[in-house]
This record gives structure tokens, C-alpha cells and sequence, in this order.
């Protein structure tokens, strides 16, 4: 648990994820958020499937119901995820008309009952991701009164998104800025909830940063710096976690992807819907805006590997 990736809406999802894990085996991902019913009634092997080599995976799920988020659960366990996740903190119009993410926050005794029913439908562990706060409900003392609620049903792991969510005038993207850090606030918890596990989420930009929250919490979650600079994972394993395994180049990392994108072709997906997840590859690095400007090439109907593999040529052929 010590060091992790955010679910992000349209970013996390299983493409990125393999990709990630070319770069570190050790962190732990989390799916995308997957919406209660979708699990229940969509298509079931499309929406939850993931490759095994993506593990650890936590299932992130959206919702409110407890009868509901309990069978998502059982059917999570039986899919082979690591563990489910309930999400408490996303503020966009369309958890709020569902009356679940940041506005649970509001209902801390229902976030209760939710984690209780998960709970008696898995031996998976579950754990919650919310924010410090919602609306004018922003207090610390709020806040712990949350934990010690949701605690009490059996949650013994919170992931905390330092700023509180304003559901009332902030878009999604300005409740991820605009609403000042209060770590403060997640150190706290910490101290006050010893035998939980707090992780903290919210402005980490590199491992640097990653480690200075270490020291006062359990672990560090990164969310867009990830996403926008996916190599910044390349010595995690070796600083968070003891493991001294050869790390690959860039170029390894992306002839390592070759076989599972040929696999994603073969299966009728298109080649951006992979090759989306890998622009911040070369991220602050000679030559990034020319990788960039390759991918474009991905979009081109029937795109193939020839695309990447034009691209790796050219690195070798520069070495």
C-alpha cells in the first residue's frame, strides 16, 4: 500500500495499466471508477476484465446502494482483483445526480452500511477514497467523525484526497486545484487513527514528494503526474519497495508492449485506443515532441505495430 496510482475516468483503464506495470511490477493500481450498476447489468468481461499481469489491481466502484455494491464485491473476488475500493471523493454532475462519490461524504452512516455489505460479500479487503471534506461540511473534526464512522463497519484503509470537494459552483477539474492542499489535516488521521492505514492523496508530483508523505502517513497515492510522466515510476520499485530489478529504457518499455498490443489488435482494438495512454512517455526528455507527433500516425484507419515498431528503429538507429 505504500505507493499507488489513482483511478482516473478514462485514463486508468487496462491498456495504461499493462503499460505501467512494463515500468514498475511493485505499485499498486487501481481500475478506473466502474459504476455499480454497470458492473450488475453491462457487459460484464469488457468492463471488469484486466490482463493478470496488471496485478495488484483494486476495483474501484461507484454507487450508493449496499445490497448492490455488496454483490459488485462478490462478483470482484471473482474476477481476481486484489481488492475493491468505494469511491467518496469524485465531484463530477454525474456521481452527484447518482447520489454517490464526494457527496456520500455528506451520509457517513450509508458510506457505513456500504462498506459493511462489501464486507460480507468478499474476503477482499475494502478500503475508501474521500476527500477531507464537502461543501461546508470541511471541518477536521467532520472528517475524523467520517473515518471513525465508516471504521466502525470495518474499513481499516483511506485514501484521502487533501482538499475538500465543492459540490456547489467548482467543476471537476477546478475541485482538483482550486480547493487549497490541507495535508495537515491527513497527518492528523494518522496520528489520531493509528491502527488504520491512511494513504494521501493530492498534489504529489514525483517520488520525491511521494516519500516526504511516507513519513507521516502509510502511503502516497499519484494521480495526472503518472499519467503525464509515466517513466517518473521507473525507480519506485527500488525506493519504495527494496527491489533492485533491472529497470528497462524507454525503448525496452516499449518493445515490451509490443506483444500485448499486437494481442489488442488481433482482438479488433484500435491502435490509439492503446497508443493514448503512452504520449507522456518520453515526457521532458529529448525528442518528446517528435514521439508525440509520431503517435498522431496511430489514428490513421488500420493503423498497425508498424507504427511503433518505425519508431523504435529509428531510436536504435540514433544510438
Amino acid at each position: 500500500m505504500m505507493l499507488s496510482v489513482a483511478p482516473m475516468l478514462d485514463w486508468t483503464d487496462r491498456h495504461f495499466r499493462f503499460f505501467l506495470r512494463l515500468i514498475s511490477r511493485r505499485i499498486l493500481l487501481y481500475s478506473e471508477m466502474i459504476v455499480a450498476g454497470a458492473v450488475l447489468y453491462g457487459d460484464r468481461d469488457r468492463i471488469l476484465g484486466f490482463d493478470v499481469r496488471e496485478k495488484p489491481l483494486i476495483l474501484q466502484l461507484g454507487g450508493s446502494d449496499p445490497a448492490q455494491l455488496g454483490r459488485c464485491a462478490e462478483i470482484a473476488e471473482a474476477y481476481g482483483y486484489d481488492g475493491v475500493n468505494l469511491n467518496v471523493g469524485c465531484p463530477s454532475d454525474r456521481v452527484r445526480a447518482g447520489r454517490f462519490g464526494a457527496c456520500l461524504m455528506k451520509s457517513p452512516q450509508l458510506v457505513a452500511e456500504c462498506v459493511a455489505a462489501m464486507r460480507a460479500y468478499t474476503s477482499l479487503p475494502v478500503s475508501v477514497k474521500c476527500r477531507i471534506g464537502v461543501d461546508d461540511l470541511d471541518t477536521y473534526e467532520y472528517l475524523s467523525g467520517f473515518v471513525a464512522t465508516v471504521a466502525e463497519a470495518g474499513c481499516r484503509t483511506f485514501i484521502v484526497h487533501a482538499r475538500k470537494a465543492w459540490l456547489k459552483g467548482l467543476s471537476p477539474k477546478e475541485n482538483r486545484t482550486v480547493p487549497p492542499l490541507r495535508y495537515a489535516d491527513v497527518y492528523r488521521l494518522k496520528r489520531d487513527f493509528p491502527d488504520l492505514t491512511i494513504v494521501l492523496n493530492g498534489g504529489i508530483a514525483d517520488l520525491d514528494q511521494a516519500r516526504r508523505q511516507i513519513e507521516q502517513v502509510d502511503g502516497a497515492m499519484l494521480g495526472r503526474a503518472v499519467y503525464h510522466n509515466p517513466y517518473l515510476l521507473a525507480q519506485a520499485d527500488a525506493r519504495f519497495y527494496g527491489d533492485d530489478h533491472p529497470v528497462p529504457d524507454r525503448e525496452q518499455v516499449l518493445s515490451a508492449f509490443l506483444p500485448y498490443a499486437a494481442a489488442q489488435l488481433d482482438q479488433g482494438i484500435r491502435l490509439h485506443t492503446l497508443t493514448r495512454h503512452l504520449q507522456g512517455l518520453y515526457h521532458g526528455q529529448p525528442g518528446a515532441r517528435n514521439w508525440r507527433r509520431h503517435l498522431s500516425g496511430a489514428c490513421r484507419p488500420g493503423a498497425g505495430l508498424e507504427v511503433l515498431e518505425a519508431w523504435l528503429e529509428k531510436r536504435r538507429s540514433a544510438a
